[in-house]
């Protein structure tokens, strides 16, 4: 059947999840643009800002970790429509809140919140993705809504740090905070799983729906349509190969996103002394090239698909691919030298470079497993990489830069942290690798 005569509703839904992952970026992004405001209000010379910003980095990815387990066996039980609108609200609630933190405590409690809610982002909207597209198009599908998390990077210096001089930190929080409830209208006017959307045309739900052939030419069905919905434990899938290939790979890499997220406008001030609105148009730059990434990188793997390549070695040749495009970071300080905008461009390919494995890496839960225990794996392995992100945090960014700082040479715990950034993504892959060869389906 001619793809223009399916119909395109599915893409409505990924428009959706793109627009909730956007809001669930600007939302954690707001307090790293503010760190110079809040260093100010709160009086925190040098090294308290260091220790202090750290420790409410590590209190939200402490909760994010911990939720992130919890959220992906809520969004399995309560189903996608539901879970996700419960983890919007309550996460756009808690980012408002932030407005009332009075110091480094306060603001703990409103990250640990945030933290929680936040994490039923991903396995909801990995989970709302496999019902709603066929396999060879779910990477695509993961790298366009996956791009939101850029969006809202990029929103965030171009909006909070204006809105911070114009109205005070706390109205940062609350405006963009508030986006989270205008998404909840459309998530209940649009959304339903397939065989209850009454907008979808029958074209486009056998599209969406269509069996699968195995290696051997066999058919096998993967819909959540028609799979019974038992619970998966956590015991039983933790027996597998595939869910701790998913969660290393994450173990080793989400920190490193995390680290661009939190600390890109540090970095540019110690560099280059870049304050407030002037790190706005560097650090969009850094997400606009990221956005580039996660959309190309869900593309690479549906055109090899499409040239006859099996899903697992479309997908592994395109994960390679990224994790050696994100090599040049090495060399970000020193092309710094030359021109601050050099150092700003490697940073931008090596954050588009983390999207396209992002999309990626997120697209295998649903090639390994059934739709029933998507959820669930998609939060064990954002369980690990948030608890990646805290012993990077804790063990890593807290000392190192605390020290490093201490000598009056910051930079060089930059260039520490960027040779770490280099080798974690070919180091996921040959775990991966080594762990599920092929990506064999789990059967539940």
């Amino acid at each position: 059947m001619n793809n223009q005569n399916i119909g395109k509703y599915r893409w409505t839904i990924c428009a959706l999840i793109f627009f909730a992952t956007t809001v669930n970026y600007l939302d954690r992004a707001v307090i790293s643009l503010l760190k110079p405001y809040l260093t100010a209000a709160f009086h925190w010379n040098d090294e308290d800002a260091i220790t202090n910003y750290a420790n409410i980095e590590i209190a939200f990815k402490f909760a994010y970790a911990i939720g992130m387990l919890f959220a992906g066996k809520a969004i399995d039980k309560f189903g996608t429509k539901i879970g996700y609108a419960l983890a919007t609200g309550l996460w756009s609630i808690a980012a408002v809140g932030h407005a009332l933190a009075t110091g480094t405590l306060g603001f703990g409690i409103a990250r640990i919140f945030l933290g929680v809610t936040e994490a039923g982002n991903f396995p909801a909207a990995i989970k709302a993705t496999a019902e709603w597209f066929p396999k060879k198009e779910r990477a695509l599908a993961t790298g366009i809504f996956n791009s939101g998390s850029n969006i809202g990077a990029i929103i965030a210096p171009i909006s909070v740090p204006f809105i911070a001089e114009a109205w005070g930190w706390q109205w940062a929080f609350i405006l963009t905070g508030a986006i989270g409830f205008v998404w909840l209208i459309l998530w209940f006017i649009y959304y339903e799983i397939p065989s209850k959307q009454k907008r979808l045309s029958q074209a486009e739900y056998d599209y969406i729906t269509q069996p699968e052939k195995t290696e051997t030419g066999k058919i096998k069905i993967d819909s959540a349509e028609v799979e019974i919905l038992k619970p998966v434990s956590w015991t039983t899938l933790f027996k597998y190969k595939q869910t701790w290939a998913f969660a290393i790979g994450k173990l080793l890499t989400d920190p490193i996103w995390w680290f661009y997220l939190f600390w890109l406008p540090d970095f540019l001030d110690n560099q280059y002394g870049l304050k407030g609105t002037d790190v706005s148009l560097p650090v969009a730059l850094v997400y606009v090239i990221g956005s580039i990434g996660s959309i190309g990188g869900g593309w690479l793997p549906m055109n090899l698909i499409n040239k006859g390549m099996p899903v697992y070695n479309a997908r592994k040749t395109s994960m390679l691919i990224y994790a050696f495009c994100v090599l040049p970071i090495l060399f970000v300080q020193y092309l710094g030298d030359i021109n601050m905008w050099y150092a700003v461009i490697v940073i931008g390919i090596a954050a588009a470079a983390h999207q396209a494995w992002s999309a990626n890496i997120f697209t295998t839960v649903s090639d390994m497993f059934p739709n029933r225990a998507i959820a669930s794996v998609t939060g064990i392995g954002g369980m690990f990489g948030g608890l990646g992100g805290i012993l990077l945090t804790a063990m890593v960014q807290k000392k190192l830069f605390v020290y490093y700082e201490s000598i009056g040479d910051i930079n060089t715990g930059y260039f520490i942290m960027f040779l770490i950034c280099g080798g974690a993504y070919l180091s996921g892959w040959c775990i991966m690798h080594l762990l599920v060869p092929k990506f064999k389906k789990v059967e539940l």
